[in-house]
C-alpha cells in the first residue's frame, strides 16, 4: 500500500510515532465522547490523507473496527492510498442518504477491522453536499457501524469544507509539514477551525 508506513515498516520511527497519535487520540475519548474524527490539512491534501490513513491502520491494529471516510470530493486520495475501486462512494451516499446506500460503497481493506468509504467521482458541489443535513444524517448512521470513523478532508487553505465538516465531528486533526506548511497557513487554519467552534485535538507534523 502506498505511503502507508504503519504497514510497510511497522517498527519504524514513524510507525512509533503513529502509535503515540493513536494513543492520544484515544486519550483525547475520556473528557468527551470521540467517535467521528476529522483529519485536515492547512496547505495540501495528501498529508491529511497519509496521516489518517496510517492513524486508521494503527486504530485498526488495536481491535477496534474503524471506517476511513474520504471527504475530499473535489480530489480525493483515500482510494489510491488503499489501492481501492472509487466508482463510487460518499458523494453518492449523500445524495441517497440511506443505510443501504453508506453499506454498498464501503470498501474493506487489506488491514482486520479496517474499511474504506472513498470519495467517489471528484463533485463539483463538494461544499454544498458536506454542509448539508444528509452528511450529518450520514455521520450519524456511519458511527453507529463502527467504534470510530475518521473523516479525510480538503486543505483548509482555498476551501471551506474542513471547516464545515470539522463543526460535524467530535473532533480534529491538523496535519502539517515540517519544511513545508507556511506559519500563516497553519496560523490561518487554526483560526478557521476555532471559528467554527471545531474541537482541535492537536497538530500532527510530518517529516519532523
Amino acid at each position: 500500500m502506498i505511503n502507508l508506513v504503519t504497514l510497510a515498516q511497522p517498527a519504524s520511527a514513524a510507525a512509533e510515532a503513529y502509535r503515540t497519535l493513536r494513543t492520544n487520540v484515544l486519550f483525547s475519548a475520556l473528557d468527551a465522547p470521540l467517535k467521528t474524527v476529522l483529519v485536515a490539512s492547512p496547505d495540501d491534501a495528501l498529508d491529511a490523507a497519509t496521516t489518517l490513513a496510517n492513524l486508521a491502520v494503527m486504530l485498526a491494529q488495536s481491535q477496534r473496527k474503524v471506517l476511513a471516510v474520504d471527504a475530499n470530493l473535489r480530489d480525493p486520495m483515500l482510494h489510491t492510498l488503499f489501492e481501492l475501486a472509487n466508482n463510487a462512494g460518499l458523494a453518492e451516499v449523500l445524495t441517497q442518504t440511506t443505510l443501504a446506500a453508506a453499506q454498498a460503497a464501503i470498501r474493506p481493506t487489506g488491514v482486520a477491522g479496517l474499511s474504506v468509504l472513498p470519495g467517489g467521482p471528484a463533485s463539483t458541489s463538494a461544499a454544498d453536499l458536506l454542509s448539508s443535513s444528509q452528511m450529518d444524517a450520514v455521520l450519524a448512521q456511519l458511527a453507529g457501524m463502527c467504534d470510530m470513523v475518521l473523516v479525510c478532508a480538503p486543505p483548509l487553505r482555498g476551501y471551506s469544507d474542513a471547516a464545515v465538516l470539522a463543526a460535524k465531528v467530535d473532533g480534529t486533526l491538523l496535519a502539517m509539514r515540517s519544511g513545508k506548511t507556511r506559519r500563516d497557513d497553519a496560523e490561518r487554519a487554526k483560526e478557521m477551525l476555532t471559528r467554527a467552534h471545531a474541537r482541535l485535538l492537536g497538530a500532527v507534523l510530518l517529516d519532523a
